[in-house]
């Protein structure tokens, strides 16, 4: 079994693990950590864990491949278990293939314990030099402001120089999220934190993702400003997806037709990690570059209201928006105007 304590890692990560355990998560030396990685997250959970202990919390660490083979088919019973008596847990994990289920199993436990849970699927080095970096107040009070206009707009704009242009009318009778990092026991948030998202009425118009596509695919094809891959949209449904990568376009195709929801926008978000100025091939951290992305699949109706489900969740990033609630523009070129 893998000895986290034993793991030795760059003190250049003790920052943003540091940002995680007192800022993000707020850890009081009374309350259980649940502390969940795998081999290729090993030293950054050591980080993670060296900070936790500096808190003076009790915590249990699992190595995923210390319990199953990957991909994994379930969450282990251990970890489950284990989150039972936490009021905090920590996912700093490599996706692969197939494994969203396994995740869903998790914040299932997360939501109906109401846990602080701090997600950082695909979690890498770069990461927790940048986002993780951030000023997590600054970003708190940026997306309460962002918040504040979003909710109250029926229809919100977005277009880019690349040929992005979208409307997406608003759900009055479902709620915005704020997931700015700072993470109570209401809504886990992935860290790094920087968005507010909700599931959207209806979406239309055209998308072009020339950042990056989400769940493990982000890891296939990084950063798409080379290739981007053309998306339309039509009645909340997606209806074609073009890209000079014929393998992206099959792949992302098929993904987003696993069931009858799987092409179906869920997510309409706007990022606002000030810390982050382009992608990086990394949907973890380039989701909360400031602008919109999207997602097709699951709407996390447990916290938006959204009444229906899908067992896929696959999110789309683009660059350097323009975005307009209702009449007021709120971001020029990527940057935000309030």
């Amino acid at each position: 079994m893998t000895d986290l304590r034993a793991i030795p890692f760059d003190p250049e990560l003790s920052q943003g693990a540091r940002n995680a355990i007192r800022t993000c998560l707020r850890v009081q030396p009374g309350e259980k950590v649940t502390l969940i990685t795998d081999l290729a997250c090993r030293e950054i959970a050591a980080s993670i864990a060296h900070e936790i202990e500096q808190v003076g919390s009790p915590y249990r660490a699992f190595v995923l491949e210390d319990l199953a083979p990957r991909p994994l088919t379930d969450m282990p019973a251990a970890v489950l278990d284990d989150m039972e008596s936490s009021q905090v847990s920590i996912y700093a994990v490599q996706a692969q293939m197939n494994e969203l289920k396994t995740r869903m199993q998790m914040t299932d436990v997360v939501n109906r314990r109401k846990m602080r849970h701090g997600h950082m699927v695909n979690i890498e080095k770069r990461i927790m030099l940048e986002g993780m970096r951030a000023d997590f107040e600054q970003v708190d009070d940026l997306s309460i402001r962002v918040f504040d206009i979003a909710s109250k707009a029926r229809v919100i704009r977005a277009v880019t120089p690349r040929g992005t242009d979208i409307s997406a009318d608003m759900n009055p009778d479902y709620r915005w999220i704020k997931t700015s990092g700072i993470i109570s026991p209401n809504k886990w948030g992935n860290l790094p934190g920087g968005e507010i998202f909700t599931s959207p009425g209806e979406v239309n118009g055209t998308f072009v993702i020339d950042g990056v596509v989400g769940d493990y695919l982000c890891a296939k094809y990084g950063r798409l400003q080379a290739s981007p891959l053309t998306i339309h949209i039509k009645g909340n449904r997606l209806t074609e997806a073009h890209s000079d990568n014929r393998e992206l376009e099959d792949e992302f195709w098929r993904y987003t037709h696993t069931d009858e929801n799987s092409d179906r926008v869920g997510e309409f978000a706007i990022g606002t990690n000030l810390a982050l100025k382009d992608v990086i091939g990394n949907i973890l951290q380039d989701e909360k570059i400031p602008g919109v992305h999207i997602a097709f699949g699951n709407p996390y109706g447990h916290h938006t209201g959204a009444p229906w489900y899908s067992s896929t969740h696959i999110d789309v990033v683009g660059r350097e928006f323009d975005i307009w609630a209702d009449n007021r523009q709120i971001m020029q070129a990527g940057r935000f105007l309030i």
